[in-house]
């Protein structure tokens, strides 16, 4: 868990040696550094072993429904992070899609319970602010003090942070206008700027906490010049101007619970429901959606039990059925569910919007849904945008 320093420090800078050198001492340190990585014609989260493993030379194309990588022709001098977002989020490492609670073993008459598997030590690399925002969120969700995870507590605490600040923006951003990007903030232990486009490629690096302090110390680095930082400035100014989204209009920002609430029955969601499928695909690359079931089994044997707990999604017939059937039978009441939580309910639960501006959910519906443009239309029906 990112601890924050009680001062600003000297900006730095490393090149890919230096790089290379970060992921190899958080290595030897006993995490699992986690990054991005090619596999099967997409940006995925995986484990890496140096920069080799990273996706230099890849950019993405990403538009509702849309997803394609594309080589930027730069060859080995190629950026490392010229994408935008991997396919998946990090919640798949601090709230794993399938985790068991617990085993229990019979043991005569009684039972012996064995309770979740111990957590591994994760350095995620190349966390993009809007993922970053998506993890306090779940912060406020999974440990906030009143109710608390234990396994997400685990995995959470033991994890290191190496955020990287976005030079551009796909088409399905929007995380300036939910002001939680392009830039990281706070609660990582080191934050990337790539300059891929100098002489050599370097990387402007801002430390967040001691323990990034502590790390960066161990690798080769050096201060950052005055033109290092002004490209750096440059890069995330960039990712901001090429924002073609915003969530809804300023409407939806400032009262998304009024415009949701005073519009339940509006006909845009038998519009929407007339093109959502209801695959849930959407609640599964959100980088803050939580929703879970539980799954009892035995074996054939009956002398041994587990609990499982999946990811599971508001968009399933089954999801909300109690005795008697389903609450929400109908696809319009199952996305309303959906958009209503995020943008509405979110903070009168935790203080915060649901929606982090990632646009995963725009890019992986099959029939390319856009929950701007369907919150847009709901607060342009007030005519007050």
């Amino acid at each position: 868990m990112v601890e924050p320093d009680r001062k600003d420090p000297p900006i730095m800078a490393i090149d890919r040696d230096g790089l290379d050198a970060l992921i190899q001492c958080l290595a030897h340190d006993g995490y699992q550094v986690i990054g991005p990585r090619v596999e099967n014609s997409a940006v995925v989260l995986g484990p890496v072993a140096g920069v080799a493993d990273l996706p230099k030379g890849w950019t993405d194309e990403q538009a509702g429904g849309h997803y394609r990588l594309v080589a930027d022709g730069r060859g080995e001098d190629g950026a490392l992070f010229g994408f935008t977002l991997a396919a998946q989020g990090w919640k798949r490492y601090l709230h794993p899609p399938r985790t068991r609670l617990w085993q229990a073993h019979r043991e005569g008459r009684s039972w012996r319970v064995e309770a979740e598997d111990a957590a591994p030590r994760y350095a995620f690399l190349g966390v993009r602010a809007c993922e970053l925002s998506a993890i306090h969120v779940l912060d406020r969700v999974f440990d906030n003090g009143q109710f608390t995870d234990p396994g997400y507590a685990k995995r959470r605490g033991g994890t290191f942070i190496v955020a990287v600040n976005c030079g551009r923006a796909a088409a399905t951003c929007f995380c300036a206008s939910m002001a939680t990007g392009p830039k990281a903030e706070a609660g990582f232990d080191l934050a990337l700027t790539e300059l891929s486009d100098s002489a050599s490629a370097r990387f402007v690096v801002e430390v967040g906490s001691r323990a990034g302090a502590a790390v960066l110390t161990g690798i080769p680095h050096g201060p950052a010049t005055a033109a290092d930082i002004a490209a750096a400035e440059r890069a995330v100014a960039n990712a901001t101007a090429q924002m073609q989204r915003a969530a809804g209009g300023r409407e939806m920002v400032d009262d998304a619970a009024g415009v949701l609430s005073r519009n339940v029955e509006h006909p845009q969601w038998d519009k929407v429901a007339a093109r959502c499928l209801g695959c849930g695909n959407c609640t599964a690359v959100c980088p803050t959606c939580f929703c879970t079931s539980m799954e009892d089994t035995t074996d054939l044997s009956g002398d041994v039990a587990e609990r499982w707990r999946r990811w599971d999604s508001c968009f399933t017939l089954d999801f909300s059925y109690i005795h008697g059937g389903s609450v929400r039978r109908a696809t319009a009441s199952r996305y309303r569910q959906w958009i209503t939580h995020k943008l509405s309910y979110w903070h009168e639960q935790f203080g915060t919007s649901g929606c982090v501006g990632c646009g995963r959910c725009i890019t992986w519906c099959p029939v390319g849904i856009d929950i701007t443009e369907e919150a847009r239309t709901l607060a342009e029906s007030e005519g007050r945008t």
